[in-house]
């Protein structure tokens, strides 16, 4: 068993001890030369990328930047899960400019529409980038450019100088760009840790999500580098069961953070993943079922935690340290004051808005050029989160996103515990509710089902399922099968997609 890593930038208190000069990548940098930082399973062979080659392969970058790339220049990273997209990141923040993750699934509409938003002229990717790119920015190649050089000189930045600009995924609207300082990876040290009972120096990280995306990108790769834990980079075009429990085992992987999405995946595939010693999962709350199955697959109970790209891993829950509750997420983690909020902005007890006071390291700055958007996100001292949550002592159980929340009879009904409850029928691979207006019921709940492969299911049967097990108000009135749910590149069900396609079969 390897020591538990201290966590740096929190004080015993709770509070965060950051310094007047912080720059990232100097943070991820800072491991001795001949440690290991990332192992390579992009190739056909493992290839093991020390601290010392990292440094280089960002240090010849920032060179080649020096010139066209001043101080709060933003730059985009089109590379995916690759030891060149890290030191890409890693030589922007060297010279105080901004990196834009971009996502090599994107279509070029959404490719022209964050360029275009945040002025991108230059963008660090690969051939296959390069030729997804066209004419939208100038790429360059990361790999094509030299180490060789004299040493690079970072740049004195400070805490809240942008650093980083992460697009959300745009489940509620057009995506928007959050906009981070450099304090964004210290906000996520202790959160991250927490999700995998407490990383020790004998772990090693990876995740199946790109790097692209906040869960990625400072979810596992940059808090690993910090903390002197190996990272896995490898790239699955399409995850598969199969492939992922591959990359495990290549890449000696003991922590894994797997979006809900691939977790349904293994579980429809009864895939079981031995030798792990954490698993972590955000982004839709997990039901009991899950965390059942998990316990059989993975021989451990998975660790849930919460945050958006906007304030992320504020809450965790942390089988080592206390037990996990079904239905909520975890506790607030260390440094992050979470609340539930009532009408009027105050804490309450019951059912609120989950909000997070002004404070916490991983907040956003702003939103990029939307000041109206900036100020609607704030409600005084607390960061409104735009989801619905309620306390269980002092646990916190995620209710739904606001405008998910399906109001059906006077009843407040959130739809994860009902696509939970439909997700353990053995016929169903995953599902998606929204409320359909009804002038009796205000609303009724509606549900898209996908079955397994070669299953069979009515929807009577699931309606029948879920009367069995939750509130008689709350079943699905109406079901309809979908051969594949409308999901977002990162995984999430886009219910405003649902909601779409509900009016279009009624109107």
């Amino acid at each position: 068993m390897g020591a538990t890593r201290r966590i740096p930038g929190l004080h015993p208190d709770g509070g965060w001890d950051l310094p007047d000069r912080l720059n990232m990548a100097t943070q991820c940098l800072s491991q001795p030369v001949d440690q290991l930082a990332i192992i390579d399973l992009t190739g056909p062979q493992r290839r093991d990328i020390s601290y010392g080659e990292l440094d280089a392969m960002a240090d010849g970058i920032t060179r080649a930047l020096a010139g066209r790339v001043q101080r709060g220049d933003r730059v985009g990273v089109l590379l995916g899960q690759s030891p060149w997209g890290a030191a890409a990141h890693l030589a922007i923040w060297s010279l105080g400019a901004i990196s834009v993750p971009l996502f090599k699934l994107f279509q070029r509409d959404a490719l022209r529409s964050r360029i275009a938003d945040a002025g991108l002229e230059l963008v660090l990717t690969d051939p296959e980038g390069a030729a997804l790119l066209g004419d939208l920015a100038t790429p360059l190649i990361a790999s094509e450019i030299g180490r060789d050089g004299p040493a690079v000189t970072r740049s004195a930045t400070g805490p809240d100088d942008p650093a980083v600009l992460i697009y959300t995924s745009g489940t509620t609207g057009k995506p928007k760009g959050a906009l981070h300082g450099h304090r964004v990876l210290t906000g996520h040290l202790p959160g991250v840790s927490i999700s995998h009972n407490h990383l020790r120096a004998s772990d090693c990280l990876w995740t199946p999500a790109d790097w692209a995306w906040i869960g990625g990108l400072f979810d596992v790769l940059m808090p690993g580098l910090a903390l002197g834990i190996p990272v896995v980079a490898a790239r699955l075009d399409k995850f598969s069961p199969q492939a992922a429990a591959d990359v495990i085992v290549r890449g000696s992987v003991r922590n894994v953070f797997f979006p809900p999405t691939a977790l349904r995946m293994l579980k429809a595939a009864d895939q079981a993943i031995p030798g792990l010693r954490s698993v972590a999962s955000g982004g839709e709350p997990l039901g009991a079922e899950m965390l059942a199955w998990g316990q059989k697959a993975f021989g451990l109970t998975i660790n849930e935690f919460y945050g958006q790209t906007e304030c992320n891993m504020v809450v965790s829950s942390c089988a080592e340290d206390f037990p996990v509750q079904p239905g909520c997420i975890g506790k607030p983690v260390p440094g992050h004051e979470v609340a539930v909020l009532d009408e009027s902005g105050a804490p309450t007890d019951g059912e609120g808005d989950v909000g997070v006071r002004r404070g916490s390291a991983s907040m956003l700055l702003e939103y990029w050029n939307n000041p109206q958007a900036t100020a609607e996100k704030f409600s005084g001292e607390w960061l409104i989160s735009g989801d619905r949550g309620i306390w269980e002592g002092d646990y916190l159980r995620f209710v739904g996103r606001e405008d998910d929340v399906i109001t059906s009879s006077g009843y407040r009904i959130g739809p994860s515990e009902i696509e939970d409850c439909l997700l353990t029928h053995p016929a169903v691979a995953t599902v998606g509710v929204v409320g359909k207006p009804d002038k009796l019921r205000t609303e009724i709940v509606k549900a898209y089902v996908v079955l397994k492969p070669g299953a069979e299911a009515s929807g009577v049967e699931l309606q029948d399922w879920v009367k069995a097990r939750l509130a008689q108000y709350s079943y699905p009135r109406e079901v309809t099968f979908l051969e594949e749910l409308p999901m977002t590149v990162t995984g999430k069900v886009i219910r405003k997609e649902l909601k779409r396609m509900e009016a279009e079969e009624t109107s």
